[in-house]
């Protein structure tokens, strides 16, 4: 039974620095092999596109730069702000030259450190520090995440809702990246735009039982686009409980309850006849809703009815529960009677409405209904196989499965 319950911003010309505090030092060691040596301090070999004052201001819209000025060559940069987001960047093959490409964030403070050596293969360093102003706009994009603090099953989607529109490729990329999510025990994940103002994300395969899932944002003062700069976001941080898997034979009018991977109880049940048929597929506990108002009216049935049903249980907004059918005990176990829903006795029912949690994995097989929508009516995220899922990101979509993100930014830093 069913019921419907970007003006361009100003730019701040940044001066070439050539920083230049000493002569150079020697490139050998005692005993004569460059490499031996201390490094020295590579100050008047390579040059910085920050601000020569410490009071000056870089601009954030200005991709930051590092050139080699002698004949040896830059081997190394790492650059990051004070909250520990790192810049991603690119050093040309020769050792030449070294330039930024992700964006530096907006009124942040940040240390470059660059390695060198000399055409002696004698190693140098540099490390210099600068801020950067403020966005020249006020045009946010601010993050909500979902759900709230607290325990849920092991199906359980985290949801991302921006303030603005994205529908750039690019800039999906820059929000996507700075949008963090983790887990102990860790699992591999991805994100997948539901829409420009939405994201999904989900493991590989469901969270494992017992965990903690951490997600947060470091997209506050990150140029997202020419007239849009990231803004701010309250981090979240829930839990999962067991694993519990609750699967309907439709055919065989029987719903099979696992805990754990182990069977806790077998439930005779009805679900939808020919024409009101329940949807095939995975679908996620919404809500425990417990005595709700059913009619035809809300689903435009044909034949009219209007109860008063105990511990429902909800998985789709358009109104499909799990819930107590006491008028169809009869049936249940026999043929499918339902408006959709899935009904089972008062009994069955209490103890399915207390077992189950937001989260829950509650699946469908063998009915004659479609099969549930991946977005749209719920969380359906689990009917697309994860090579689909994965077309959904602006990162990682089109590209072979492999590392997780962390992996990654172990092997390398990577930009926020």
């Amino acid at each position: 039974m069913s019921h419907t319950a970007i003006s361009r911003p100003r730019t701040v010309v940044g001066t070439l620095l050539v920083i230049a505090l000493c002569a150079g030092v020697t490139a050998c060691g005692s005993d004569g092999n460059p490499l031996a040596a201390r490094p020295y301090d590579a100050a008047d070999q390579v040059s910085f596109n920050a601000p020569s004052e410490s009071r000056e201001k870089a601009d954030p819209d200005k991709p930051l730069e590092v050139v080699e000025d002698s004949d040896g060559r830059i081997t190394d940069v790492t650059a990051h702000d004070a909250s520990g987001r790192y810049v991603a960047g690119e050093l040309a093959a020769d050792g030449s030259r070294w330039h930024s490409t992700s964006p530096l964030a907006a009124n942040a403070s940040y240390t470059v450190r660059v390695s060198t050596e000399d055409e002696d293969g004698a190693p140098g360093r540099k490390v210099v520090t600068f801020d950067t102003g403020k966005p020249t706009t006020k045009k946010r994009l601010d993050v909500t995440f979902g759900p709230k603090t607290g325990t849920y099953g092991v199906g359980q989607p985290v949801t991302a809702e921006l303030s603005r529109p994205v529908k750039d490729k690019a800039q999906r990329a820059v929000v996507e990246r700075a949008l963090k999510v983790s887990s102990t025990p860790s699992t591999e994940g991805a994100w997948h735009w539901v829409d420009d103002k939405k994201l999904h994300y989900r493991p590989k395969d469901y969270w494992p039982a017992r965990a903690t899932v951490q997600v947060r944002s470091n997209l506050q003062g990150i140029k997202i686009g020419d007239r849009m700069w990231g803004g701010k976001a309250k981090p979240l941080t829930f839990s999962t409980a067991d694993k519990l898997i609750a699967v309907t034979d439709a055919a065989a009018h029987r719903m099979t309850v696992y805990k754990n991977d182990e069977i806790v109880r077998e439930i005779p049940v009805t679900t939808g006849m020919p024409g009101y048929d329940t949807r095939n597929g995975v679908k996620v506990v919404l809500a425990k809703e417990g005595t709700v108002r059913m009619t035809s009216a809300s689903i435009g049935a044909a034949d009219f009815y209007d109860l008063i049903v105990h511990h429902s249980v909800r998985v789709t907004n358009s109104g499909e529960y799990v819930h107590a059918a006491p008028w169809s005990v009869g049936s249940q176990g026999y043929a499918n009677v339902s408006h959709g829903c899935t009904g089972m006795s008062n009994e069955n029912a209490a103890w399915f409405y207390d077992t189950v949690r937001e989260g829950d994995i509650v699946e469908v097989v063998n009915s004659g209904g479609d099969t549930m929508a991946p977005f749209g009516n719920g969380f359906g995220d689990w009917n697309l196989d994860w090579a689909k899922w994965r077309t959904g990101s602006a990162l990682v979509g089109g590209t072979p499965d492999g590392p997780t993100q962390a992996d990654r930014a172990r092997l390398r830093p990577q930009s926020v």
